[in-house]
């Protein structure tokens, strides 16, 4: 991939003109441990792993509870249920929202039925914009099932219910991470990485970011400055930068558009945190933990060769 690095001449594995880089090279002395033997350490149902403490919403809530929500509890995604039998109905994920907010077909609803009118259409019910055809898991299922699951569909986050549909926990790509993190697994970044990568500039508007996202069902993307790797943004940045101060203001006024035309390295962390392909798989799971965040770009030599994403860890699982 054409994307040089900045590097220094006396050191080249780290952009010392850039704030907080860190490298994940190095190994580790557990000693090695094969995924399985983890794996069987929590045998039986998926809930002991998931995430107990969900918060759900009803059919009836509106998109902007949803978008106050995400922002305030630093979600990806809320499980929808029924208010009077508590069943589960959908999902709505950041994805979803920045859909909605001019990513792509869900901004539909805005135009056509609102007239443009945002502020009408984000106290719309949550319904309208929910994904409804969903993956979930009952309480017994297992690790194993959990992460063939979330490969099959392609998703990050899975529903766990009980036999009457009720919402009981949650099971995430972290959650799995969390399971695997920090082991030695002899297996290096490079093999699972994505190296194809879609990439849009620091000057590229928010809402141009969005819809190459919602277009490519892509959760995150990295940003460069003059081929200068600059960050990664992803679907939850952007609903929580749309969901606090100023753009937050100008959402609930209607005037979205000029929040969405900001840049999108506005809104890219100051902190680069990197790998490199030699990385032992375990490392790179435990510096995602540590610093949690979903993913870590994968830099050699100032060039980005990929992008080794929590997804990327679950086929490394499989």
């Amino acid at each position: 991939m054409k994307v040089q690095g900045k590097l220094n001449k006396v050191d080249r594995g780290v952009q010392r003109n850039d704030p907080k880089m860190v490298s994940s090279t190095g190994t580790m002395g557990l000693g090695p441990v094969e995924f399985k033997s983890r794996i069987s350490e929590h045998p039986g149902r998926i809930l002991a792993l998931a995430t107990r403490n969900v918060v759900t919403l009803p059919p009836t809530a509106t998109i902007m509870e949803a978008i106050k929500i995400m922002t305030e509890k630093r979600f990806r995604r809320i499980p929808i249920t029924n208010a009077g039998t508590r069943r589960l109905e959908g999902v709505v994920t950041s994805v979803d929202i920045i859909d909605f907010l001019g990513g792509g077909k869900k901004n539909l609803l805005v135009e056509n039925r609102f007239k443009g009118n945002l502020l009408a259409a984000i106290n719309e019910e949550v319904r309208q914009i929910m994904e409804t055809d969903i993956a979930y898991l009952n309480e017994k299922a297992d690790f194993k099932e959990a992460v063939s699951t979330m490969l099959k569909r392609r998703t990050g986050g899975l529903p766990i219910v009980n036999d009457d549909m009720h919402v009981v926990a949650i099971f995430t790509e972290r959650n799995a991470i969390e399971l695997m993190g920090g082991i030695v697994t002899n297996k290096t970044v490079d093999e699972y990485m994505t190296r194809n990568v879609k990439m849009v500039a620091t000057d590229t508007p928010i809402g141009q970011a969005a819809k190459v996202m919602v277009e490519n069902r892509l959760r995150r993307l990295p940003v460069v400055k003059d081929g200068i790797f600059a960050g990664i943004v992803t679907a939850s940045d952007i609903v929580h930068f749309l969901g606090r101060g100023d753009a937050f203001s100008k959402l609930i006024t209607g005037n979205i558009h000029e929040a969405l035309d900001q840049p999108v390295g506005s809104i890219v962390s100051q902190e680069l945190i990197w790998t490199s392909p030699g990385t032992d798989m375990g490392k790179a799971m435990e510096i995602m933990l540590e610093r949690k965040i979903g993913s870590l770009p994968v830099l050699e030599e100032g060039l980005l060769r990929g992008i080794i994403t929590e997804s990327d860890f679950l086929k490394s699982f499989e």
